[in-house]
């Protein structure tokens, strides 16, 4: 038994759980007479829709694979392998389930060292290899490939990515050796750090080729076919297969710096994998692979047993698997049909709403306001926004011409509800107003609609109180920009019955919204607990502490943006109006800063100015600003605003604002774009001993975004 097939077999006790990937081999002749091709095919066995994975016994088969096409090889039997995937799947990475469970430093390296020592057997075989790219591959699907000789790619690929940095690892099976040697450092940086920090952007199967990662280029119909025939003119010498020198001088030097300033602008230095990965791809300078790959097994051993990969993986479940079957959702079978929509508003927000309910639902959706000015404006900025898809080519035509048909506006709620299955409110946040509108809707509408509103504070309760059947009414909250954020908060009011609420997750669902079910409560969830990280920074800017050293004590959470630009985006006036809800409910946690009052009075929309195409302390704000004599540091600050969110995680909790402390996340990462890396806020709480000095346990069981115990 080879030392690698030893690696795996102990390797593989670790993974009881793993989906196992067979590894084929079969043979034919290749067109044109160019030789007889071995073709290792990576197939799970599952339905074509389930991800193929890298585990130890895996790994195990391709080596097996490997085993027999290399003797092949030698004896001269065969010109070429090729490695493929299943229909519509290359590979997705390494089983990431698996690694999650990993207690011990050595078992993870051995993972690392596990996967080169396979992949480095397609680089050393006595034939050119050919990874033949046909469906979605990232992590070490990608690499995988990058240790053959050559690539191909099907126009057809949905999804490309080394998403590893993302989850808080590095490309650990050659990605960060191989690609910058492969593609120049700057094109690696972009696809390593900067597209898996941008969200984990994926690439489609053109960009891939764009970026030199794939020699060819093929259509996904007869993708393998064409493949193959260009297999054959490569083996033949009728193509030659050219790639740029790659600049190992001051542009590797600048690539890599400029990795710097990205990782530095998302994660702030708080999360090691982005920079662990950038020093892989500096030391990758000069050529030696085996250092490269020496320093991946450490880095990828470090990192497994780290406290961001663990938080990465959790946050990638939550979204990925609780996201899409909401806690305490009733019986989808309860659900009414939605035909016909109403929305109450012409403004931005109400205009958002009724493009997204176009766009997704394609029913009718009707527009109301209180003059025709308004509603004619609602309506001009939906048909202007599908305008802009035809013209991006995202929707053709026809498509554009049918969704403009069916968005109107009206004055008359009677005329435009009385037919509607499901009616939305996006006016002005105050309760009467509510009231008053949806007494008017429940008089026009039919008895079986929901009744919707986007409050983002105010009781969903009380908004129900004064109508003949409040049981239909659901709090509908979405966040802005509605068609970007994902997240959608969905509230039970006292008497909302199970009917109206299993149609509000019916119609979450198509509108592809990540539903989150949250108890009536003020501000529910996200507001909630911005309000008060918010109100602490502004509370200890009142005291006394510098602006600077307020916004600058949170940047290792690596948020995506600090407190007061976030104030800007939301807006002062809502900001405040959102504290002096909570001021009322919970006056002894929630203040109300006097200093966003005067400056929401001076109509100042944030605190900063952008002069000098930086934020800077607004002069006019820092003349309104009134502080006191208490100035505290960096750490003291940070320690107060991280106490006072987590206490009011366990107050929340306490209510059954929500079921688990995964929904706080959920909400946190899918709303407010919390990072990844954090895993929300509770695993990070959890970790920095901030959970159990304020409520005197974990938010989360030991192993759930953590080493097991």
């Amino acid at each position: 038994m080879s030392t690698t097939a030893e690696l795996l077999k102990q390797a593989s006790d670790l993974f009881p759980d793993e989906v196992v990937t067979s590894a084929h081999v079969r043979h034919f002749d290749l067109p044109s007479g160019a030789g007889r091709f071995a073709l290792i095919t990576l197939d799970n066995g599952l339905d074509h829709t389930k991800p193929t994975t890298f585990g130890p016994a895996s790994l195990a088969n391709l080596n097996t694979a490997i085993d027999q096409v290399e003797k092949e090889a030698a004896e001269g039997a065969i010109v070429g392998v090729g490695i493929t995937g299943k229909p519509f799947i290359f590979a997705v990475g390494a089983d990431l389930k698996g690694v999650e469970l990993l207690k011990e430093h050595e078992h993870a390296l051995a993972i690392g060292k596990g996967g080169h020592e396979v992949f480095k057997r397609l680089a050393g075989l006595a034939v050119p290899t050919f990874a033949y790219y046909n469906g979605a591959a990232m992590g070490g699907g990608v690499e995988v490939g990058l240790h053959c000789t050559y690539r191909t790619v099907s126009k057809a690929i949905p999804a490309f990515s080394l998403p590893e940095v993302f989850l808080g690892l590095v490309p650990g099976w050659g990605g960060c050796a191989l690609l910058p040697n492969l593609i120049g450092a700057d094109k690696a940086v972009s696809v390593i750090i900067e597209n898996s920090l941008n969200q984990n952007k994926q690439l489609k199967g053109e960009q891939v080729f764009d970026l030199g990662i794939a020699d060819a280029l093929f259509e996904g119909a007869d993708f393998l076919e064409q493949s193959l025939i260009w297999t054959a003119s490569v083996l033949k010498g009728d193509i030659a297969v050219e790639r740029p020198v790659i600049d190992r001088g001051e542009a590797w030097d600048q690539a890599v710096a400029r990795g710097r300033f990205i990782a530095d602008s998302k994660v702030h230095g708080a999360a090691p994998a982005a920079y662990r990965a950038l020093d892989i791809i500096a030391a990758a300078k000069n050529g030696d692979l085996q250092q490269g790959y020496d320093a991946e097994d450490l880095a990828l051993a470090d990192l497994i047993m780290g406290g961001e990969l663990r938080a990465g993986i959790y946050a990638f479940n939550l979204v990925q698997k609780r996201g899409k079957r909401p806690a305490g959702a009733p019986d989808k079978n309860l659900a009414r049909p939605v035909t016909k929509v109403g929305v109450v508003g012409a403004g931005l927000m109400a205009s958002q709403l009724a493009l997204l309910f176009l766009r997704r639902l394609e029913v009718p959706v009707v527009l109301t306001d209180i003059d025709q000015e308004r509603v004619d404006k609602g309506v001009g900025y939906v048909h202007a926004e599908i305008d802009k898809l035809l013209g991006k080519g995202r929707i053709n035509q026809d498509k554009a011409n049918r969704l403009k048909a069916l968005v109107t506006g009206v004055l008359d709620k009677a005329e435009g509800f009385s037919d509607a299955d499901f009616v939305i409110e996006a006016v002005f946040e105050e309760i009467g107003v509510k009231q008053q509108v949806f007494a008017e809707v429940e008089a026009v509408a039919p008895a079986h609609a929901i009744l919707a509103t986007n409050t983002s504070s105010l009781s969903v309760t009380e908004m129900a109180s004064k109508l003949k059947n409040p049981e239909r009414v659901v709090g509908f909250h979405f966040f802005n920009p509605v068609a970007i954020l994902p997240l959608l908060e969905i509230v039970r009011g006292e008497q909302t019955d199970d009917a109206s609420l299993a149609t509000a997750f019916a119609v979450a669902k198509k509108l592809k919204k990540t539903a989150v079910l949250v108890k009536d409560a003020p501000a529910f969830v996200v507001n909630r607990i911005l309000t008060r990280f918010m109100g602490e920074i502004q509370n200890v800017i009142d005291e006394g502490t510098p602006v600077e050293v307020a916004e600058k004590a949170v940047e290792p959470l690596g948020l995506p943006m600090s407190p007061l630009v976030l104030l800007e985006l939301v807006g002062p006036a809502i900001g405040l109006h959102v504290s002096e809800t909570l001021n009322r409910a919970f006056p002894d946690r929630f203040t109300v800063s006097p200093n966003l009052a005067a400056v929401v009075k001076a109509g100042k929309r944030g605190f900063y100015v952008y002069d000098s195409g930086k934020p800077e302390l607004d002069p006019e704000v820092a003349a309104l600003l009134k502080q006191g004599d208490v100035v505290l540091t960096e750490e003291q600050v940070r320690d107060r605003v991280l106490d006072a969110v987590a206490q009011e995680i366990g107050l929340m909790l306490d209510e059954g604002v929500v079921a688990e402390a995964q929904d706080i996340d959920l909400c946190l990462i899918t709303g407010a774009g919390w990072p990844f890396h954090l895993g929300g806020i509770t695993p990070y709480l959890d970790r920095e001993g901030v959970s159990e000095r304020v409520n005197g346990k974990k938010f989360l069981a030991p192993g759930v975004a953590s080493v097991p115990a």
